[in-house]
């Protein structure tokens, strides 16, 4: 049995946390790059309060919207097919940085790959409430949801992107391993896609190059190896306490992209081990919190919406403190609900909202 209670308050404050740590952060991460490019040290803080404020009001209304709504034919395919327009239509679109992510839409980047997530994890949850009871039957079971995914993730590899491609799959497989799935077809599928991942890598110089830095980035200190090791003195060079808030220095032309990336190199710069270990806490708040709601939820459909949001936020928050602290290969992932960056900050408020309504709901028995 059902009953409606108030909103998760630790998941509720430990993301308004990092928004306020976002807007703070960004300042003073991107000023001199602003005013060094643009001439305006004030243009990204501008930008990320504007986002921060909307995806706050988007947070507010999602966390009024039953989720339940969701659970409708029309909604999922009306996203999804709407995710995939986008998809392929930012493929036509002009390149930044080599790649073709984004619309620009007065002077604001939409970044059509966020929603995209999303729109799966709907899918997924769907698909999974009406038939997990057969869930190891493959073609009945996860062929719709590997057809759906898959589709997804080719446009995004096509941008080209490799991390947000791979960061929708662990989030699908967590919530078909969920759903009960046999571990045997869980280690199948990774080991028949690692070759396909393989030739991925290999094929894109850069891609090589990051890993062989990775591996070994004193080998090339001033070339490939220059960014880790860069963010691992900014990490070093905090102490406990931190160099104090805009004494950063690394961000001063040694970080690439300061304020998106590597902004947990800044934090924990500029506010030591105190400041980077409370971000690290409000994010395992939320995964805490997440998952307590997933176990909670009134049915199966918001159980898995509730696990594949919480993925999304967990999986993407330990990929980007990881490749700060050279634990894993450098990646273009940012820091979700902080890095600089209208899309990911709304999606990632637009999820906690969803999450937030949620929680809202639960068994009695629970």
């Amino acid at each position: 049995m059902a009953r409606t209670r108030k909103t998760d308050k630790p998941l509720f404050v430990a993301t308004l946390l990092l928004v306020g740590t976002s807007v703070v952060m960004v300042y003073s991460a991107s000023a001199v790059v602003a005013m060094d490019r643009f001439h305006r040290p004030n243009l990204f803080l501008t930008k990320q309060a504007l986002w921060a404020a909307l995806g706050l009001a988007v947070l507010a209304i999602a966390s009024r919207v039953d989720y339940r709504l969701y659970k409708n034919d029309r909604v999922v395919w009306g996203v999804l097919g709407l995710v995939g327009l986008m998809l392929a239509a930012v493929l036509f679109s002009s390149p930044v940085n080599g790649t073709r992510r984004w619309f620009g839409l007065g002077g604001l980047g939409i970044q059509p790959s966020e929603l995209a997530k999303i729109a799966c994890i709907l899918f997924t949850a769907v698909t999974l409430e009406r038939r997990m009871h057969r869930i190891n039957e493959l073609r009945y079971s996860l062929v719709p949801i590997a057809l759906i995914t898959g589709g997804l993730m080719l446009l995004i590899l096509l941008q080209p992107d490799f991390g947000t491609a791979m960061s929708l799959l662990a989030i699908v497989l967590v919530m078909v391993f969920a759903a009960g799935l046999d571990y045997r077809y869980l280690v199948g599928t990774v080991l028949l896609l690692l070759p396909a991942v393989a030739v991925i890598l290999v094929a894109a110089p850069y891609r090589v190059r990051r890993l062989t830095a990775f591996m070994d980035p004193w080998k090339d200190p001033l070339g490939s190896g220059f960014h880790i090791i860069q963010s691992l003195i900014a990490v070093g060079t905090g102490g406990v306490q931190g160099k104090g808030l805009m004494a950063g220095v690394q961000k001063l032309f040694y970080l690439p992209e300061p304020h998106t990336d590597f902004i947990y190199a800044v934090i924990a710069e500029e506010l030591g081990l105190i400041g980077a270990s409370a971000v690290l806490i409000c994010f395992l708040v939320i995964t805490w919190r997440g998952l307590r709601v997933a176990i909670r939820a009134e049915d199966s459909f918001g159980s898995f919406v509730a696990l594949g949001l919480t993925t999304m936020i967990g999986v993407q928050s330990f990929v980007n403190i990881s490749m700060v602290l050279s634990l894993l290969p450098t990646k273009g992932i940012p820091l979700p609900l902080v890095s600089n960056g209208g899309s990911s900050l709304l999606i990632s408020l637009l999820a906690m909202g969803m999450l937030l309504n949620i929680s809202q709901h639960e068994t009695s028995e629970a």
